[in-house]
């Protein structure tokens, strides 16, 4: 028997006289389900969520939810997790193809090989990984967390870091460990350089520089300050500065805006030339296609169940270090 055809949201079942945002609030009610959306996605996206944040943010809301279905607005590595976290729970994500790049160059089967010329080391693996990679893994990580879970581990233990070499060489710095790095990296921070951050920061001498540890080391040591998205806002909310120049997804932007709406926000543009840098995993999710995933309840995330278990115990691990 073949296998049945993938789901593919189809748009044109949408009645164009609907009231979308209100459809959506009467769907979530019905379907007794949570909305949780990552800063990346679009603000119409944001602003409909039940909760926004980081990777860390949406795996602890995930852990702790008691909704019978989680709507989970961001890529497809987020909704993996959410499901290994609640594998009673209908997850589903608005679009399927909404990937990442990081676990994309990161399949389970080359890094279970590349893992063998390293047997004796603590596997961390990024949160932004598959289900697959996470099995594989000791400890997961998040760019909030990457230092605490890095410093948790006795210093005369070795550790391989995956997939991200830019954040991993960032934590790098910061703890003074030396770690083998898997050598993948996010096709939005990698776009940003130091020749363009270096000719922002020459047309607005008074604005703060804050990047993503997911950038280049060339870019971070020109930065004020490094850190996770959540901690990006965190810095724009708290600093006195009227001027920042931030490298990371321009998605970030709407919830910035809302925290310092008389700041000055500068995207470090992409060196592809557009003006600023966005996700396009991330931005193939739309209000529409969420209509339709709580309408359907598809397209769900389905786990086999001995690969959930043995992604959940790192998973977890992180969680507890919180």
């Amino acid at each position: 028997m073949s296998a049945p055809a993938p789901y593919v949201p189809d748009l044109e079942t949408i009645d164009p006289a609907l009231d979308l945002p209100a459809e959506i609030a009467r769907l979530r009610k019905e379907r007794k389900a949570v909305l949780l959306a990552h800063y990346y996605q679009e603000p119409e996206i944001q602003d409909l969520a039940d909760f926004v944040g980081d990777s860390l943010q949406l795996a602890q809301a995930a852990a702790r939810t008691d909704a019978s279905v989680i709507a989970f607005c961001g890529v497809h590595f987020m909704a993996e997790t959410a499901k290994i976290l609640n594998p009673g729970k209908r997850v589903v994500i608005p679009d399927l193809d909404a990937g990442c790049s990081l676990a994309d160059r990161c399949p389970a089967d080359a890094f279970g090989a590349w893992l063998k010329d390293y047997p004796d080391h603590v596997v961390v693996s990024y949160i932004n990984c598959s289900a697959g990679v996470k099995a594989l893994s000791d400890i997961i990580c998040t760019s909030s967390n990457a230092v605490r879970v890095v410093e948790s581990i006795p210093r005369d233990r070795k550790i391989v870091f995956a997939p991200d070499r830019h954040l991993g060489r960032w934590v790098m710095g910061q703890t003074g460990r030396d770690m083998v790095l898997w050598p993948g990296f996010c096709i939005v921070h990698e776009q940003f350089t130091a020749n363009r951050l270096a000719q922002l920061k020459a047309r607005h001498p008074g604005a703060k520089v804050i990047v993503h540890p997911e950038c280049d080391a060339t870019v971070s040591r020109m930065a004020d300050f490094v850190g996770s998205t959540a901690a990006l806002l965190k810095f724009v909310e708290k600093d006195p500065a009227q001027a920042f120049i931030v490298g990371t997804e321009a998605g970030i932007l709407h919830q910035m805006k809302r925290l310092r709406p008389g700041a000055e926000l500068i995207p470090i543009p992409a060196d592809s030339g557009c003006n600023c840098a966005l996700c396009p995993y991330m931005k193939l999710n739309s209000i529409e296609k969420l209509y339709l995933a709580l309408r359907d309840l598809k397209p769900e995330i389905v786990l086999d169940e001995d690969l959930r278990r043995r992604a959940l115990g790192p998973v977890e691990r992180m969680l507890a270090l919180g």
